[in-house]
């Protein structure tokens, strides 16, 4: 154990131990020492129980020795990438409590007992936020300052109700057990976003306390690239929100296509010297089409998530799927494939009308497209529905299979055999 005035103790004598300090390390010789003495300084002042652990990720100038030297324990983690080198430290953590944080001395080691507060009392997660604490002159660049943090951390608050200001302050800390168990797998720098994604979907007491960001110490580029690791952050925020990805897009533009056909189908509609005629049809059938197939991807998405246990199961989408059965959903789409089969002997007969010569396509088209719309979405409708049928068979035993005795080894072999030699 860490205690004030001592020199920290190998993790074989201490096997109580509340806090680890975890610090991803690639190639930072320069503040890596300076970090580790920062954060052992913590611990020893406040008589906290703790080691600081340096997550390697192959460092090749000589970051592990200077850590080691400085009094970390150093563990190598030989899978590239940002959340590979913190899920490895996270593993290999011995404390209660973890407060990861860069190794670049961009952050206060020397100030965390507002993240061990927020934990003692019960937090799962405590977030730094650097826009509350400060942010010093020339630490952040104005394009992260002003454009990426800020719009990242709006669009993880909307997605997920979240209330955390600050989605990607690298300085932590969270309780080991609660973290190990929401499955982290991102191994890039949107390991930062899945955290606390999962975290607020899994329910966990979340808190955020004020904390600073000095200039780092390191005159080399940052590992971070702006629009690479911010794309990766945004692309793992839609694909954890089906609801934004699929279901709210798509229904906007399923209901803006049947308003808009509605209005077109009986007469061009005019706007000043703007008139909207069959090539508007056109348009407003192909986004009821797309808008249609969005909404049932949402579904899809909704039903394979929650069987699989990676998003939490809808209520809403659990009810429609107890009364949107297979047989109602076969009704439904034989009902409206019927509307559409009509409006094309409609079609049909109106061709035959005109002795199956040139049509007035600005009259035709206005039961044609109509009718084809609804065909395709009947189709949708049928596909779809069997679709959700099949992800919705749930793998289990039957009793009589479970209480049935063991077959000996021997005539189970025998068994595979027979069933194995060809038949004659």
């Amino acid at each position: 154990m860490i205690r004030r005035g001592r020199i920290p103790l190998t993790m074989k004598e201490n096997q109580d131990v509340e806090l680890t300090v975890v610090m991803p390390c690639l190639n930072e010789a320069e503040t890596v020492a300076t970090c580790v003495r920062k954060a052992i300084g913590f611990l020893a002042a406040n008589d906290i129980s703790g080691e600081v652990l340096v997550a390697d990720n192959g460092s090749t100038d000589g970051s592990q020795q200077l850590a080691t030297d400085a009094g970390a324990r150093v563990v190598p983690i030989s899978e590239k990438g940002y959340g590979n080198a913190l899920m490895g430290g996270i593993v290999a953590a011995r404390g209660k409590y973890v407060i990861m944080g860069d190794a670049d001395d961009s952050y206060d080691f020397t100030n965390l007992m507002p993240f061990v507060n927020e934990l003692r009392q019960g937090a799962d997660l405590v977030m730094g936020n650097r826009f509350a604490g400060g942010i010093e002159p020339g630490a952040m660049p104005p394009l992260h300052k002003y454009l990426g943090n800020p719009v990242l951390s709006f669009v993880g608050r909307l997605f997920f109700r979240s209330e955390i200001g600050d989605f990607h302050c690298g300085l932590r800390g969270f309780s080991r057990d609660a973290m190990m168990a929401l499955n982290l797998q991102a191994t890039g720098m949107e390991f930062a976003s899945e955290m606390v994604v999962k975290a607020t979907l899994a329910g966990q007491r979340i808190t955020e306390v004020p904390t600073t960001l000095s200039k780092d110490g390191r005159t080399r580029p940052p590992h971070l690239h702006t629009w690479r690791d911010g794309w990766r952050h945004l692309r793992f925020l839609l694909l954890f929100s089906p609801r934004w990805l699929f279901f709210l897009p798509g229904l906007v533009l399923f209901i803006a296509g049947l308003a808009i056909g509605a209005i077109v189908i009986p007469h061009p509609f005019s706007i000043g010297a703007v008139t909207f005629d069959v090539d508007t049809l056109v348009a407003a059938s192909a986004m009821i089409v797309i808008g249609f197939q969005a909404v049932l991807f949402w579904l899809f998405t909704q039903v394979y998530a929650g069987s699989e246990g990676f998003l939490p199961e809808e209520p809403k989408v659990t009810r429609l799927l107890e009364k949107l059965s297979l047989e109602r959903g076969l009704i439904l789409g034989a009902l409206i494939g019927l509307a559409g089969l009509a409006g094309l002997i409609f079609s049909l007969a109106y061709w035959n009308g005109q002795k199956f010569h040139q049509l007035n396509y600005e009259h035709s088209l206005r039961l044609m497209i109509p009718s084809v719309t609804a065909l395709m979405v009947s189709c949708q409708v049928i596909l779809g529905t069997f679709f959700l049928s099949i992800l919705g068979i749930k793998h289990t035993r039957h009793p009589a299979l479970v209480s049935a005795p063991s077959v000996p080894v021997d005539v189970a072999d025998h068994r595979e055999q027979q069933a194995a030699a060809p038949r004659l």
